[in-house]
């Protein structure tokens, strides 16, 4: 019987004629060298310039991948992979497949995912654009860092390794360029182990210009990263607009605030409790994407995920809203109260406003919370089910 590959090396291909036979090569060279069992798997996007041809050519498996996308090319790539170990690079001739083994040895060790990283290895002049090389990546790179708490240098190095089994622990989903990015977050958040080794990257040795667009694909990164992370896109966000909200606030019913002769009056009162009106809706829409998301095995059930249906459920939102509604009827009957004892006519707007916009801002708030436990709560069947 022939002996399962160890290792499978898999190219994403879309039109790589100019360099799929030097990467094909060296690959090659790599597991000769090193006495590795493995196999070089191209995954073709749909090649028109003969790159099905030269690597078949050379020997390897080529898998057609219909669905287009650099995620959809290398999912084609994968799931036709035998081997116990996955290396996947691009096949531009930028990264160095004869120098795999650092990637094989941490995968031996049972890493379940290794990042190479450029910047300790060496980026050669003309590699890397001016704006990747000192914002793109360095900033996508320090949000990975900040949202996921992974201690990764490099987060859109091409050249990674991963075990098979890690693979569909991952459970990827994207087809575009931020598949690299997905496969670092859903790596931490499935808690695999991931580490990173140095690796070079040179000038790739084409003719043509890459597919990577920077701006589009930049923000596919950043949407990726922001979405995945909806305690960074809402959640925090929410809580500073409640909390500046509230202070600005209680200060101005209380007195105006008066800055080097600016007068801030009942006319900030009136955008600083819309502040915490909208900050709610941050963090309602924080919980709601955290539900969709992991009711949609987008996102990983956890403890924590389990535990917020027990202190967020219909009982508490209706006692909460109730009291809010309480509170804005009862300031609504004291601003009544004003008008009345004024036989209805003219109003100072200074004093009555102080009352009437927390009396509309609890009653908004109050209803905004009853309808929330009331939604919250429907979602919360198919959690109370399980």
């Amino acid at each position: 019987m022939e002996k399962k590959p160890e290792l499978s090396i898999v190219m994403p291909c879309l039109n790589e004629a100019e360099t799929i036979a030097i990467c094909i090569t060296k690959a090659k060279r790599f597991l000769q060298t090193n006495q590795v069992a493995g196999e070089i798997i191209i995954a073709d996007n749909g090649s028109t310039d003969g790159s099905q041809d030269i690597a078949k050519s050379h020997d390897t498996i080529v898998v057609p991948v219909e669905e287009k996308g650099y995620g959809s090319a290398l999912k084609g790539g994968i799931i036709a992979a035998s081997g116990t170990y996955i290396i996947m690079a691009d096949a531009d001739d930028s990264y160095n497949f004869e120098n795999l083994l650092p990637f094989l040895k941490e995968l031996r060790a049972g890493t379940d995912l290794v990042m190479g990283n450029r910047f300790k290895g060496g980026i050669e002049e003309g590699a890397m654009p001016f704006l990747h090389k000192y914002l793109g990546n360095p900033v996508l790179s320090f949000l990975g860092r900040l949202f996921y708490k992974i201690n990764i240098g490099d987060f859109h190095c091409g050249l990674r390794g991963f075990s098979k089994e890690a693979y569909y622990k991952m459970d990827l989903k994207t087809t575009g360029m931020e598949f690299a990015s997905e496969m670092i977050v859903k790596s931490k958040l499935n808690n695999l182990t991931i580490t990173e080794v140095p690796t070079t990257l040179k000038p790739d040795g084409r003719t043509r210009a890459p597919h990577l667009n920077t701006w589009r694909d930049g923000w596919r990164h950043l949407r990726f990263l922001l979405l995945y992370s909806p305690q960074w896109l809402f959640f925090i966000p929410g809580i500073i607009l409640i909390l500046l909200g509230i202070i600005t606030s209680a200060i101005i019913i209380s007195h105006p605030i008066v800055i080097n002769n600016v007068k801030l009056d009942i006319h900030t009162l009136l955008y600083s409790s819309s502040m915490v009106l909208i900050g709610f809706q941050f963090i309602v829409f924080y919980a709601l994407t955290k539900i969709y998301a992991v009711e949609n095995n987008l996102l990983p059930k956890s403890n924590r995920y389990n535990k917020l249906f027990n202190y967020l459920n219909l009982e508490t939102g209706l006692v909460i809203g109730v009291l809010f509604l309480i509170l804005g009827v009862i300031l609504s009957y004291y601003g009544f109260s004003i008008w009345r004892h004024s036989d209805f006519g003219e109003l100072n707007p200074s004093e009555t406003l102080r009352i009437i916009i927390p009396a509309v801002f609890t009653i908004l708030l109050g209803m905004q919370v009853i309808f929330f436990s009331l939604f919250f709560s429907i979602l919360g069947l198919k959690n109370a089910n399980d």
